[in-house]
């Protein structure tokens, strides 16, 4: 078996990332721990929501459920350093459609943002074995990297500069896909877990829902990141880690 490449350390010549992911939670599994150090570096991140996670809890109809989970995702973000956190609409959880007008949607929220650095959750059909990827990941992460070349190109849709005002924004110097199984960078984590542990922890509805009335939240979190970047840290340098798939642009 071949060995694995050696992971690069993720770049630090930035100062503003616009995360975007299909559901709240999506990026409390994978990214915030990387996340709450960028912030506490005095790094701006924003996020963006493809869907309110509407579908996402059985024993809660969707009209009830977006509102719990947005209001667990925008206190989840706090707890990593982030201020601003945004919804799209005419997209829905477990039915994303691929195609422009996700794209251009992406599109226009990038020309606001004027990111440097996208970040995005695993696009790849699965997590490195056979448990298959859900739809809605793989689309918007593939959206979001066919959207960093759009929101540069004033002639993919016009009427985001004649309507909209949004001028083309070129900036995009990288786009890091956290949770893929085919990480090129790592980034070192320490400070932060705590952050990661109490923002997982902020989906309390949601992760009972997911395992059962009395579950932990809290003890749930611990678990799941402290385990997530331990194994992230074995592929890199020993030390907990956030692993991504680092696409130059």
């Amino acid at each position: 078996m071949p060995a694995e490449p050696q992971l690069s350390p993720m770049p630090k010549d930035w100062q503003r990332a616009l995360a975007v992911v299909a559901h709240p939670d999506d990026l409390e599994y994978g990214a915030a721990a990387a996340i709450a150090e960028w912030t506490a570096a005095g790094r701006e991140v924003s996020y963006l929501l493809v869907t309110r996670g509407e579908a996402g809890i059985d024993g809660l109809a969707p009209t009830e459920c977006a509102g719990i989970r947005e209001a667990e995702q925008r206190a989840g973000a706090a707890l990593v350093g982030v201020r601003s956190v945004a919804f799209l609409d005419g997209h829905h959880d477990g039915t994303i459609e691929p195609g422009t007008a996700l794209r251009r949607d992406l599109s226009a929220a990038i020309r606001r943002h004027r990111p440097e650095l996208l970040i995005t959750l695993n696009h790849h059909d699965t997590w490195g074995g056979v448990q298959w990827n859900t739809p809605d990941h793989r689309v918007v992460g593939r959206a979001v990297l066919d959207a960093a070349g759009d929101a540069g190109n004033r002639w993919i849709f016009p009427d985001l500069v004649d309507v909209h005002g949004l001028a083309p924004w070129n900036g995009v110097r990288w786009v890091a896909v956290a949770g893929s199984p085919h990480p090129t960078h790592a980034a070192e984590v320490g400070p932060g877990i705590d952050r990661a542990v109490a923002s997982l922890a902020a989906h309390t509805t949601y992760i009972r829902g997911l395992r059962g009335a009395d579950a932990d939240p809290h003890g749930y979190a611990r678990a799941f990141v402290e385990q997530h970047l331990r194994t992230g840290g074995e592929r890199y340098r020993g030390r907990p880690a956030t692993l991504f798939q680092l696409f130059p642009r």
